[in-house]
């Protein structure tokens, strides 16, 4: 089968379970730690668990190229310090593409810190990290990838938190020509997760668990799919407002960790 037969049928797979009910026993495999994932309520809600010698994860059926994924999230309550849960975007091989969201727990009475990054042929380090503005433990909340071939946009119940635009064109690595699925997990990694490393998990507290619900899966093909959307004058203020109050590392000001100068991208609008 050639190369572009080939996508074009996970394309066409994409846009057929976008119209699909959101069953989390039809579209999805769970890919590791199985006896840590449980999938209930007909399908409609999926929970990982974690404990101590192993977590769970699970993935999409299908790949696809560009569109705009949803997922309702309900992070791990309490004492989570030491806990990753996880949601992105990734495809195959050394040199994979990766859109990431990834929760790092914390101590209880803590914020978490939501990681975001994104990669390209296997290179990432294009870190940003937020703090919420609600607690993400009490009650699910909606994550959102939305990826054309203009930009990426990660959204949190609907407002941008940020915006990668595509700037191949400048010499800036942008994820256009891997299809790519979904995965989630829920793993240990208490060497670095929560305050550098200095806070461990408590075991005690296992086990330790997050829930998934209403996904949703809008592939680029469909009628109503995103396929050049970017930020309107309310997206972008909603995104300054963010940005402003709730960001708290963004690899463009780090001028530590690039003494040289900050990337390319860095210097450009944030939000076109």
């Amino acid at each position: 089968m050639s190369a572009s037969l080939s996508l074009a049928i996970l394309v066409l797979l994409g846009h057929l379970m976008a119209t699909s009910e959101a069953n989390f026993n039809q579209h999805f495999d769970v890919t590791w730690g199985h006896h840590r994932s449980q999938i209930k309520d007909g399908g409609q809600l999926l929970t990982l668990s974690l404990e101590k010698d192993s977590g769970a994860g699970f993935q999409f059926k299908n790949q696809y190229l560009f569109g705009r994924i949803d997922m309702q999230i309900k992070l791990v309550a309490g004492n989570s310090a030491g806990t990753v849960t996880t949601f992105y975007l990734s495809s195959q091989g050394s040199n994979h593409d990766e859109i990431d969201f990834e929760f790092l727990g914390n101590s209880s009475g803590n914020p978490y810190t939501l990681h975001t990054n994104v990669f390209s042929q296997g290179k990432g380090n294009r870190e940003q990290q937020f703090h919420l503005w609600f607690d993400p433990t009490t009650a699910f909340h909606t994550y959102t990838i939305l990826w054309n071939s203009q930009r990426i946009i990660f959204l949190v119940d609907n407002i941008p938190i940020r915006v990668f635009t595509n700037m191949k064109s400048q010499g800036v690595p942008f994820p256009s020509k891997q299809p790519m699925s979904i995965h989630s997990s829920l793993w240990n990694a208490d060497e670095w997760a929560t305050q550098g490393g200095r806070v461990k998990a408590d075991w005690t507290n296992a086990p330790f668990v997050a829930s998934y619900k209403n996904f949703k899966v809008e592939a680029s093909c469909s009628p109503g799919a995103r396929q050049t959307q970017g930020l309107d004058a309310a997206g972008r203020n909603r995104i300054r407002w963010v940005q402003s109050k709730y960001m708290i590392y963004n690899y463009c000001s780090d001028l530590k960790r690039f003494p040289q100068g900050v990337p390319y991208e860095c210097k450009q609008s944030r939000f076109l």
